[in-house]
């Protein structure tokens, strides 16, 4: 593939959606085919899985029964854009990829990680990001963020601890992989974020040519 996949991670209101939109605009001006996508959804078969994982009246949901969602909406997704963008050597901005299940279901729920490895390898087909940011801050400052939209959803509406752990979580992946993923501090002003992020984007793309 010759495009290049850029995720953005973190918990609920970290401000990916803004830095998403930041670097879109700053690769276009600089002449790349951008394509901004999200997680779960993106495509119609992905977005009414997103309705019923989201949805505040399905509390009865496993987590096992979450976990295979997530993934059933990421194999349909990677299948029907993100590798077909890719191999026309578009950069690819998605706002939440694997690491969120490896956060939320792994750490969160507490699922095993080696089921959970099993499961991106078959969903994703190999396709996995070549630079991920975590968008990090303190769980209750992003909640605050989130809920301030509007009604919280089945995720923001879990219990403090959970996003605690979820926050650990991805704090856990970049130790783990600290070549692909950067964690940057997501209470710093919006430009400040934004200037960190075209600088590692900037240096993974002239770093390929």
């Amino acid at each position: 593939m010759s495009g290049r996949f850029i995720t953005f991670e973190g918990v609920e209101g970290c401000g990916k959606s803004t830095q998403i939109e930041l670097l879109k605009t700053h690769l276009e001006s600089k002449g790349h085919r951008v394509l901004v996508t999200r997680e779960p959804g993106g495509v119609p078969i992905a977005e009414a899985i997103r309705s019923v994982l989201l949805d505040t009246r399905h509390t009865a949901m496993s987590p096992i029964a979450e976990l295979l969602l997530y993934e059933a909406a990421r194999a349909q997704i990677v299948e029907e854009i993100i590798r077909p963008a890719l191999e026309k050597g578009c950069i690819v901005l998605c706002d939440r990829f694997a690491d969120s299940t490896t956060a939320y279901q792994g750490a969160g729920r507490g699922l095993p990680m080696e089921e959970i490895e099993r499961l991106h390898h078959l969903a994703t087909q190999g396709v996995w990001p070549d630079l991920t940011f975590v968008l990090d801050l303190p769980v209750e400052q992003g909640l605050a963020r989130a809920r301030n939209r509007g009604r919280a959803d089945r995720m923001e509406q879990q219990a403090l601890e959970f996003h605690q752990r979820v926050r650990q979580g991805y704090l856990d992946i970049a130790a783990r992989e600290p070549g692909r993923v950067k964690v940057i501090a997501s209470d710093e002003s919006i430009e400040a974020i934004a200037t960190a992020i075209r600088e590692q984007v900037d240096a993974l793309i002239k770093l390929e040519l």
